[in-house]
């Protein structure tokens, strides 16, 4: 691969690309500093495109929150409600599969399901949701409860984490979506998320998962209190872990939102910093086959140009999606296929609708 540069050390840099090495902290710092952001992205599309040529995914899912109750007091959630609060909720099973009914369709590849840390309800509570849902749609893939809610589940209940995902496992869990891993450094967790999973123990759940035989996803919560030295300590256990396991399917940058849909511009990640993070989140994270932008977030119009940033994965469809969209998010709360298709091939790319494990259902 070959791309021209001035900067000596960015050149150096991508040198180390195109000869296989891997990128330290010190060179994703020069990364996050440089001007030249058209030559990191150039160097991204072309790590992009040896792993995935010019295909990319999209996949066509439901999001499912089947309680907003929480203990957690996390600086950057507005989704979360106490015992008693209004618009407090806790769905159980009639009512979950009739919000399921109600916007379903036979395309529908995967659940995705993320809630609150409820201690009004038993383990058995969470159980019972997936059992319901493989039960009555058992041709749908479930992703449910991030590694923070395993290290929940683990102490309400009693149990060590392990024990919990073969609980779960049983129960019909297919894989453990990315969430709950905000930023892993735990200067940013005790000042953001202090009741939340450490960072040692938001890694276990998902080292614990790929022994089991479960494949994951990873995210990254960026723009807020954090340092872009913590970005890159963040990816660089991320990638530790994938050396291990090789659990990790698919790596997702996620856009802070600010609390509320009328805060100013000056609350927002800025486009250029949501570029750059895409595209030095390919360059770092070497053993990760996808990098995701992720639309909800960021917007459609940024997600298109995120696929020439070393993105190849554009999420889904998201029935309804409520957890970023508490916080300010502006986007819709859902595309059709038809839209995804379209995003995909106005940047000259292939659209590939997948299952939730990157095996294709049909090119377009």
């Amino acid at each position: 691969m070959t791309v021209t540069i001035g900067d000596t050390r960015l050149k150096a840099i991508a040198e180390k690309v195109e000869n296989g090495e891997r990128l330290s902290i010190d060179d994703g710092l020069y990364l996050y500093e440089t001007p030249d952001l058209l030559s990191v992205a150039q160097l991204a599309d072309r790590v992009n495109y040896s792993k995935n040529g010019d295909n990319v995914y999209f996949i066509e899912n439901m999001y499912i929150n089947p309680t907003n109750v929480c203990e957690a007091n996390c600086g950057f959630c507005g989704f979360k409600r106490k015992p008693g609060d209004e618009g407090a909720y806790t769905m159980h099973e009639e009512e979950l599969l009739q919000y399921v009914e109600e916007r379903w369709n036979d395309n529908i590849q995967e659940f995705h399901i993320v809630g609150g840390h409820n201690v009004e309800v038993p383990f058995d509570y969470y159980l019972d949701t997936l059992r319901a849902l493989k039960k009555n749609y058992p041709q749908a893939t479930i992703k449910a409860y991030t590694g923070a809610e395993i290290e929940f589940f683990a102490r309400h209940a009693g149990l060590t984490m392990r024990e919990v995902l073969i609980e779960l496992q049983k129960a019909g869990l297919d894989t453990l979506p990315g969430g709950g891993a905000e930023i892993l450094t735990e200067r940013y967790r005790e000042k953001m998320s202090p009741e939340k999973a450490s960072t040692y123990e938001w890694l276990e759940a998902h080292e614990l998962a790929h022994e089991l035989g479960m494949q994951t996803h990873a995210t990254m919560l960026y723009g807020s209190i954090e340092s872009f030295e913590e970005r890159l300590i963040h990816m660089d256990r991320l990638r530790q872990l994938q050396d291990k396991t090789n659990g990790f399917m698919v790596f997702i940058p996620l856009a802070m939102q600010p609390r509320t849909v009328n805060a100013g511009w000056n609350r927002r990640t800025s486009a250029y910093d949501d570029m750059r993070t895409v595209a030095i989140s390919r360059l770092m994270l070497d053993n990760f086959d996808h990098i995701k932008a992720y639309w909800i977030n960021i917007g459609a119009q940024l997600t298109q140009m995120a696929l020439t940033f070393g993105s190849d994965d554009i999420h889904g469809t998201l029935i309804e999606e409520r957890i970023s969209h508490s916080v300010g998010a502006l986007t819709s709360s859902g595309l059709t296929r038809k839209e995804l298709i379209h995003l995909i091939k106005g940047a000259n790319k292939t659209p590939v609708e997948r299952d939730t494990f990157y095996n294709t259902i049909k090119t377009y």
